[in-house]
């Protein structure tokens, strides 16, 4: 376990835990603001990605869960990656269609944000997301941070991706 709020848990993936993510990673409605959903081998290689990065970073995202319910929900936490010619860290989420409009995206970035600056001693984060994705910006926005560019996503469709940040 990595982190633990009054209604999620966060912790690392497991090697063999893409059968239990691809429902989520390959749902066409919670990944319409992604380049396309995952089949199975892009879920196995996102879990292998994670396990790299905890080893390389020593933190990445995360598997999420309701507590209460040990229900997974979706994916949260740190990306470490290079966008707009910067190396950044990235804070990300996808929460499974099903648990939208119940502020888990914004309990679980709240927790990763002060996790970052308080435990990792991340000095900046960053969140980018496409324009018409009005979720995730209030997300970005309640847990403080600024919208400071737009540029077009070659890495997304070349759609029009929002650049938010905040410093510890």
């Amino acid at each position: 376990e990595v982190l633990r709020t009054r209604r999620l848990t966060l912790r690392c993936y497991a090697p063999g835990e893409a059968g239990a993510l691809y429902p989520i990673l390959s749902d066409p409605v919670t990944m319409r603001f992604w380049p396309q959903p995952y089949d199975r081998a892009g879920v196995e290689g996102w879990v292998a990605r994670w396990l790299e990065t905890y080893r390389s970073h020593g933190y990445g995202r995360w598997a999420l869960f309701e507590t209460a319910t040990g229900t997974r929900i979706g994916d949260a936490g740190l990306i470490p990656t290079r966008l707009m010619e910067q190396d950044v860290v990235d804070l990300g989420y996808i929460i499974h269609h099903p648990y939208w409009r119940q502020g888990f995206a914004e309990e679980a970035a709240t927790a990763i944000r002060d996790y970052s600056f308080r435990v990792l001693g991340l000095p900046r984060l960053v969140a980018n997301m496409a324009h018409d994705h009005a979720g995730s910006a209030r997300v970005a926005e309640k847990i403080g941070m600024t919208k400071v560019a737009e540029f077009d996503n070659p890495r997304n469709r070349g759609i029009r991706t929002l650049f938010w940040e905040i410093t510890a």
